[in-house]
């Protein structure tokens, strides 16, 4: 009985050898028949937008946003100090709630986000520009004073 046994691991050990060859020899017909490296080819395919917004703020700030979402605003998604789709759905959330948020809870950072933004961070952060929907250096300064507030809510 041992001899089938070594015989058939035998013509299955060089089944796979083949296999694994022929996979080898036909990547490299592959990559000889592929086009030049000076004409690009063409796609359809279009490319999305980066979607993280950070308005300013470094990561280590971002995360303390991120935070402070967690607590009170149902933000679930991943501490990375990358303020994306998923972080301003939930500052939305916020922002529709008590600042006059009227747009649709769709994580995009648009004049309607900036603007409630404006107004919260106008009432509790120092902010004392116009509520314009424009994310200039006065927001951003409010946007990293409230970050760092919001950094007592990681721990």
């Amino acid at each position: 009985m041992r001899p089938s046994v070594l015989t058939r691991s035998l013509v299955s050990v060089t089944a796979v050898v083949g296999i694994a060859a022929a996979s080898l020899a036909g990547a490299s017909a592959s990559f000889a028949a592929s086009a030049p490296a000076s004409k690009p080819a063409a796609s359809t395919r279009t490319v999305a937008p980066l979607a993280t917004v950070n308005l300013g703020l470094s990561t280590a700030q971002a995360k303390n946003v991120q935070c402070w979402l967690v607590v009170y605003w149902d933000y679930n998604d991943y501490l990375d100090g990358q303020l994306g789709t998923n972080s301003w759905k939930a500052m939305q959330r916020f922002l529709k709630a008590h600042y006059g948020y009227t747009g649709q809870i769709d994580g995009v950072v648009g004049s309607g986000t900036v603007s409630a933004l404006q107004r919260y961070l106008k009432s509790s952060h120092g902010y004392e520009g116009g509520i314009d929907g424009q994310a200039g250096p006065q927001t951003q300064a409010a946007f990293k004073r409230f970050a760092a507030w919001a950094g007592g809510f990681c721990n």
